[in-house]
């Protein structure tokens, strides 16, 4: 199983210890690094305007400026979004800056895209908020549109909400047959048939084995509908709160009072010493899992990040 690690970037407030930002940038820079070092396989960043799960004024950097940045300031690590979320961009455009970014960082771009469902910012930004049967719908027309950007000389594509007409894309990327396409969400009837369909990556579960098991199944199901090799899909989940330590109590003091006190972070959190935690990852292995992304509670100190790497990456290669 590989392992990849969420950039501290600021949306979960990781870099509320900060007053400069660019010491906050490079904090950033320095973790991704470090990552690379020690042997993980991705590094990946969430796509919003506003930080989470309150809104504050500390710092947070957009998605794609950073996807670019640490496109040139890695050499081997795989780069992606948890996910870009198709509204805020117009998904031409997004298909062609993805083909740069995948140039820059010679062939290691992911683009995970989502549907998108965070309305105080989509309304905050003037963002319209459709129904979530419309931003379903736009999704499943912006990933043909994208996916005719990287592949057709002068693509043209029509649809309910997109449209192009002969739009050319060059360089459409470095990677063959095109840029993977990582498709979030567990949405049993549009969203997991979108990945059958079109994706060659899927986000699921959230690190909760028998959601994952399930979601899976169902995934499985559209794959044989359609005729798709199920196992071309390659299957990652997100655990947003991982802490390690030595011990059981150091890890759960990783976490703020606010965070030990919620119970719907502490029961789908990662927690513990190396040994506590290895059955949780085996688990998530036996259901399916290919890449597990984690987000440390501590970043972006190295602390989690260097001791999941000793127990587990490095065994895992």
């Amino acid at each position: 199983m590989e392992y990849g690690i969420i950039a501290p970037h600021g949306w979960r407030l990781d870099l509320r210890n900060f007053t400069d930002p660019v010491e906050a940038y490079e904090a950033m820079t320095r973790a991704a690094q470090d990552a690379e070092a020690l042997g993980y396989n991705s590094i990946w960043l969430y796509d919003h305007l506003h930080t989470f799960p309150i809104v504050t004024q500390d710092m947070f950097f957009e998605c794609w400026m950073t996807t670019a940045g640490l496109a040139r300031d890695t050499k081997r690590l795989r780069i992606g979004q948890t996910v870009t979320c198709n509204s805020y961009r117009n998904p031409a455009l997004l298909a062609k800056m993805a083909s740069t970014v995948d140039v820059m960082s010679h062939g290691r771009l992911i683009l995970g895209i989502g549907a998108g469902w965070y309305q105080e910012e989509y309304l905050a930004y003037g963002y319209p908020y459709p129904s979530a049967k419309e931003r379903l719908q736009r999704l499943g027309e912006a990933v043909q549109l994208i996916l005719a950007m990287w592949t057709q000389e002068q693509a043209t594509v029509g649809g309910r909400y997109y449209h192009i007409e002969g739009a050319i894309n060059q360089p459409k990327g470095v990677q063959k047959p095109h840029i993977p396409l990582l498709i979030g969400g567990g949405g049993e009837k549009m969203t997991l048939r979108l990945v059958a369909q079109y994706a060659d990556a899927c986000n699921v579960g959230g690190g909760d084995v028998s959601t994952i098991k399930h979601k899976l199944d169902v995934l499985r199901q559209h794959c044989q509908e359609i005729g798709r090799d199920y196992n071309s899909i390659w299957r990652t989940t997100l655990i947003d709160y991982c802490s390690i330590a030595d011990t059981q109590e150091e890890a759960l003091a990783k976490f703020t009072p606010e965070e030990r006190a919620d119970e719907g972070i502490m029961s789908g959190a990662l927690i513990g010493t190396p040994d506590t935690i290895r059955p949780r990852l085996a688990a998530l292995e036996e259901a399916g899992i290919q890449e597990v992304i984690l987000r440390f509670v501590d970043a972006p100190t190295l602390d989690c990040l260097r001791l999941f790497a000793q127990s587990f990456v490095a065994k895992s290669q």
